[in-house]
């Protein structure tokens, strides 16, 4: 089955294709059949998720996935949340998963509350107007570590120490960030939904 994965993010089409390897999937990226982003005004992930898969079904005619994923930081009430990924541009920094991460270390000078979670929402739909998009939420809590450490991963890995690991998703080797990261979750999840729901194993 092919699947049009509504994002344009050569790192998230690769853990996802991975992990999406045992269903015999082939993941499409949105850009490789000319489809634009979509809008995302909202202010949950799920909402952005639902809307960007079904803007990919729209425009492909296949079934889509999508991911709305972010950083939730308990100091700042769970922002940056769905504006994860423009985070640096609110502090004068272009876009960009280095500058995020070098703006959230500023911001969190001096705080003792370093608690904060990554989360993963993944929806699917078999069509644009699927009344039953499948739904999964991966969430790994960590902590926001003073400085950068690894060279792994991308966006905030760097600095999201996991206390369970003792390290940050950075360090660890990728096939174990896979399995506990907050998209290696998800992902789990939406394996075993689409199995149940699309495939009828």
């Amino acid at each position: 089955m092919k699947i049009v994965l509504a994002s344009n993010n050569q790192g998230k089409l690769v853990e996802l294709q991975a992990m999406l390897a045992p269903l015999q999937v082939e993941l499409v990226r949105q850009a490789d059949l000319n489809i634009p982003e979509a809008e995302e005004p909202y202010r949950t992930f799920v909402e952005n998720a639902l809307t960007k898969a079904r803007h990919a079904s729209r425009l492909s005619g296949l079934p889509a996935l999508a991911d709305d994923a972010g950083l939730c930081v308990d100091a700042f009430g769970g922002q940056p949340g769905v504006d994860t990924a423009y985070y640096a541009t609110r502090f004068g920094y272009e876009k960009g998963d280095d500058n995020n991460v070098t703006a959230l270390l500023e911001q969190m000078q001096g705080i003792t509350n370093r608690r904060a979670a990554m989360v993963s929402t993944l929806v699917a739909v078999r069509s644009a107007d699927d009344p039953e998009p499948l739904i999964a939420v991966g969430r790994v809590v960590g902590e926001i570590a003073t400085e950068r450490r690894g060279s792994n991963g991308f966006g905030f890995d760097p600095i999201m120490f996991i206390p369970e690991f003792g390290k940050t998703f950075a360090e660890l080797p990728i096939e174990v960030k896979n399995a506990n990261s907050h998209r290696g979750r998800a992902t789990q999840q939406m394996l075993m939904l689409m199995r149940e729901r699309w495939m009828g194993d």
